[in-house]
């Protein structure tokens, strides 16, 4: 094996080592499993946010889009710069403290318990089993194409031994080994991409060369309309291309659960901070990459591997596997993250809830493992027949995730009204509306992007939906009031002060029994 496949296997051994370093503190509870006890705080909260978000489509899918759009394919990336921040802002504080007071440890439980409805459990399961797979799939491709590339082997060999080091850190190590390798992976992914991005930006001659370079080639590639100006005059196709990224990560199953696995609602502040930086240096870079793709990579048989042969390209062997262990990063800290979550589901929401309700704690723990093995093995076996694109299969499962869940998750801490009937209509309205969009290529004749069309549908099944059917319950009601309300001091907080005082108190009870004593005294 070659210098720099050595340097991965020492990245890959790493990923394990922290994985086996958590595992015995994830099998106390359920709770510490799934989300890590509750206790992230705001650096690896966004981290593990961002880097579960952005996955293997940003270092393949958004360089081969920007390869065959031009600069239009940097419409998903101006919403996806704003992606974390209205996240964090929308849902992070209420759904925090709501999940917690519902006592809900996945995402899709929480919609059950808000909308008191065993069927928005049943309908939310299995559209997040099957998107979420989908999703994984993906990223497995992306996986096995990464480290064929770094280590020589086969396509086939590579998927195997990839995914397999993700399987095993995250069967052991739970929701914080997930959480801490993809703080690890974020930092490497960010130093990766701007690496690669700063040298072949100045190759091509900075902004200017590379557009002068452009309009040599296409003229049309320098169009917001994409080359060829195939989108022209679709302001609904745009719209939902900035959209998807903006909002959408509110409805994605494996991103919220990191609302829920905050230490507590002060953790938003710093995670919006520190997201909102780390996107400005990352987000761009992957598409201007594309565009340079056209110029110095004319000819490549892939552009998902546009940013693989730029790195061998211009950096040494050595450096190269180090900036091409960032891609690994990208793919590994989705890939973990989306077993994690499918896992949750499949144990809490589906054998939990409908199978075995007395479950203990660690046959829960052991079944959440056992989920997570299998469904990384089917993964494996599915993505060896490699399906669609990687952007092409990542935007799809994407948007119907988000199509599913944003509106619900989002009514759910605004909305009083919002009942299990609204959110059984948006999930099934959205879900529906962009695989018929997308299966049907319906962008071009109505001008409208799937994302878009998914989510206008949602919104009116929520709001006509919720017309009909009973009212929250008053304990529900109660719940969201006291969501919205901000705590005036924490509970550590309470606990500090009632352990200060404690002394004083005492001393003050002695002082007014000795004083009583002396009275009595005086008395008799």
């Amino acid at each position: 094996m070659s210098v720099d496949g050595i340097i991965f296997v020492i990245y890959l051994a790493v990923l394990l080592g922290i994985g086996l370093w958590f595992s015995r503190k994830s099998a106390e509870s359920t709770e510490q499993y799934l989300l890590g006890g509750r206790s992230l705080g705001p650096a690896v909260t966004a981290m593990t946010m961002q880097t579960t978000a952005m996955s293997g489509f940003m270092f393949m899918g958004a360089p081969a889009m920007a390869f065959q759009y031009g600069w239009y394919a940097v419409w998903y990336a101006i919403g996806d710069a704003g992606g974390s921040i209205i996240n964090l802002s929308v849902l992070g504080k209420r759904m925090r403290r709501m999940s917690e007071k519902l006592g809900a440890l996945s995402p899709i439980e929480y919609l059950e318990k808000r909308f008191e409805s065993a069927s928005v459990r049943v309908v939310g399961s299995i559209i997040s089993i099957v998107f979420l797979f989908g999703y994984v799939c993906a990223q497995f491709i992306a996986a096995g194409k990464a480290m064929s590339t770094l280590t020589g082997f086969s396509y086939e060999w590579s998927l195997v031994i990839g995914i397999s080091v993700i399987i095993i850190y995250t069967v052991a190590g739970g929701y914080l080994a997930v959480a801490y390798t993809s703080f690890i992976q974020g930092m490497i992914m960010v130093l990766g991409v701007v690496g690669i991005g700063w040298l072949a930006y100045f190759h091509v001659g900075g902004l200017s060369g590379l557009n002068a370079s452009l309009a040599q080639i296409d003229p049309t590639y320098l169009s917001i309309w994409g080359k060829g100006l195939a989108f022209y005059g679709q302001w609904g196709v745009v719209l939902g291309a900035i959209l998807i990224y903006s909002i959408g990560y509110m409805g994605l199953p494996h991103v919220v659960v990191r609302h829920m696995s905050m230490k507590s609602t002060k953790t938003v502040k710093g995670a919006v901070l520190i997201s909102a930086i780390w996107n400005q240096f990352f987000i761009f870079v992957p598409y201007i990459l594309g565009l340079i793709g056209i110029i110095l990579l004319p000819n490549i048989a892939d552009p998902e591997m546009i940013i693989t042969e730029l790195a061998y390209t211009l950096f040494p062997g050595i450096f190269a596997a180090l900036l091409l262990s960032a891609i690994m990063s990208a793919v590994m800290s989705t890939a973990d993250s989306i077993l994690m979550q499918a896992g949750s589901i499949l144990s809490r929401d589906v054998y939990q809830r409908f199978i075995n309700k007395n479950a203990s704690q660690k046959t829960m723990v052991l079944v959440s493992r056992l989920c997570i093995l299998a469904g990384g093995i089917v993964g494996v076996v599915v993505a060896i027949y490699e399906p669609p694109s990687i952007f092409a299969l990542v935007v799809f499962a994407f948007g119907t995730l988000a199509n599913s869940f944003l509106v619900p998750y989002v009514a759910s801490v605004y909305s009083k009204k919002a009942n299990y009937i609204g959110c059984l209509c948006a999930m099934i309205g959205g879900a529906s509306t962009n695989i018929l969009w997308t299966s049907m290529n319906l962008e071009g004749p109505t001008g409208l992007h799937p994302f878009l069309a998914g989510l206008l549908v949602s919104i009116i099944g929520m709001i006509i939906g919720s017309q009909f059917g009973s009212k929250p319950s008053p304990e529900i009601q109660e719940i969201f009031e006291e969501s919205k309300r901000k705590r005036t001091f924490t509970k550590e907080f309470d606990r500090n002060i009632s352990r200060n005082l404690a002394p004083e108190a005492k001393n003050i009870s002695k002082f007014l029994a000795k004083e009583a004593g002396s009275c009595e005294r005086g008395y008799l």
